[in-house]
């Protein structure tokens, strides 16, 4: 019966598999990451066309993710159970309409409630993530799973396009002309997609099968929650900054929106780069290890864009002496490369720890750990505001990432105080 059943398996993992899992489904994530930062971009011009402050500009940014949020673990669930190649062809149609209305909206009501529909979308990132997770080669999950990560870089697509469409055609042209890429690549995942999810699952034999009411007693073990809460800080953070930046260096250093937008672009590029070796890493290396210089890497980067411009007068010599301290453009960007290098490695390789310690749950800790980050990137875009509103102070943000990343590295020290409750046991 072995031999008849790796026969089966190799009749099943032929065809084009590796096209969806390689190219199509992170070219899924990346139209609907793409998506989600269309108001990353356009919201700066929505703001001045309609007069909204920036406590609503954040409110616009955040809501797609709060709703990603409410969407992802239900929708890896049903990937689970009905196939990841359904759900991701269902969440892409599923977007198609909000993009259209964005493109006729014409009160702030209207965009939010749009923007809403669009963070549906979060629901093909964990249904893509079950699929991936599932078809991909035993030995390269971690590469795959990056590979998949990496469509975050959807965002270069929405900072390279949108103001090159807004310029020519005018902004609510730039939402219908996503339509095209979306609509073709949900018909290319149903045409390609292997859409009987269990067809490797009857290969085995039901005792091995855990059933779904002990997958979700699995989710109150504290193991699972602190792997979720760690890496939902990396993808949250990481999100939240992709939709921030384009308005907060446009604002910062008086820059046009299209020159901003280009020098954001390097945050995204450098994270997907970094997902993806971050996930070959995991693949022959711990991330026990490896979590801690990168903790420690992102909280350096963290302290010196939490510093304000400031200046400083000194009782020199021959009198005083006024210092100016202040992060050029350069400087900021090019901590902001490192930053997004070191948070891509942490998500490739967390995710392939998750993986590798809750394979059979994949859905639900997946889901899980995409549902907290998606939580955290909503909170992130309404700190910087009020950091601006109640403190005055633009970097406020960048503080509370660098509290919250405290938080996690002490988590982490509990972590190795606590052996026998270690992350990577």
């Amino acid at each position: 019966m072995i031999p008849a059943k790796e026969a089966l398996v190799a009749e099943v993992s032929n065809g084009y598999r590796s096209l969806v899992v390689v190219v199509l489904s992170p070219l899924a994530f990346a139209l609907v990451f793409a998506c989600w930062t269309i108001f990353a971009v356009l919201g700066i011009e929505l703001q001045d066309a309609l007069g909204f402050g920036d406590v609503a500009f954040a409110v616009l940014l955040a809501v797609p993710m709060l709703t990603g949020a409410l969407a992802s673990l239900p929708m890896a669930r049903l990937a689970e159970r009905k196939g990841g190649g359904r759900v991701m062809v269902g969440c892409l149609l599923l977007i198609c309409p909000f993009l259209w209305w964005i493109g006729h909206a014409v009160d702030y009501r209207e965009f939010v409630a749009a923007g809403a529909g669009l963070g549906l979308g979060a629901g093909s990132l964990a249904a893509g993530l079950v699929y991936v997770a599932r078809w991909c080669p035993r030995q390269r999950v971690g590469l795959a799973l990056g590979l998949y990560g990496a469509g975050m870089l959807g965002a270069g697509l929405s900072y390279l396009l949108l103001p090159l469409i807004s310029e020519a055609y005018g902004w609510r042209m730039a939402p219908k002309l996503y339509l095209l890429p979306v609509l073709v690549v949900a018909v290319l995942l149903w045409l390609f997609a292997d859409h009987d999810a269990d067809a490797i699952d009857k290969l085995r034999p039901s005792s091995s099968r855990k059933t779904y009411s002990l997958a979700i007693t699995s989710l109150f073990g504290r193991q699972v929650w602190r792997l979720a809460l760690i890496y939902s800080y990396f993808f949250g953070a990481f999100v939240a900054l992709t939709l921030w930046l384009p308005g907060y260096l446009a604002a910062q250093y008086q820059l046009p929106l299209k020159t901003a937008a280009l020098w954001a672009l390097l945050f995204p590029l450098s994270g997907g780069v970094g997902q993806i070796l971050g996930g070959m890493l995991a693949d022959w290396r711990d991330f026990r290890t490896l979590r801690w210089w990168l903790s420690a890497c992102v909280l350096g980067c963290l302290f010196l864009l939490s510093y304000p411009s400031f200046e400083m007068r000194v009782e020199g010599v021959h009198g005083e002496v006024m210092v100016h301290i202040s992060t050029s453009l350069s400087v900021f960007v090019g901590l902001l490369v490192v930053m997004g290098m070191a948070m891509g490695i942490g998500k490739g390789s967390l995710m392939r720890l998750i993986h590798r310690d809750h394979a059979n749950e994949m859905a639900l800790v997946g889901g899980l750990a995409v549902t907290l980050g998606s939580l955290f990137a909503a909170v992130v875009p309404l700190m910087f505001v009020l950091g601006n509103e109640w403190i005055g102070i633009r970097t406020a943000g960048f503080m509370f990432l660098y509290g919250a990343l405290a938080v996690c590295m002490l988590l982490m020290l509990w972590d190795h105080a606590n052996p026998s409750a270690s992350l990577s046991s």
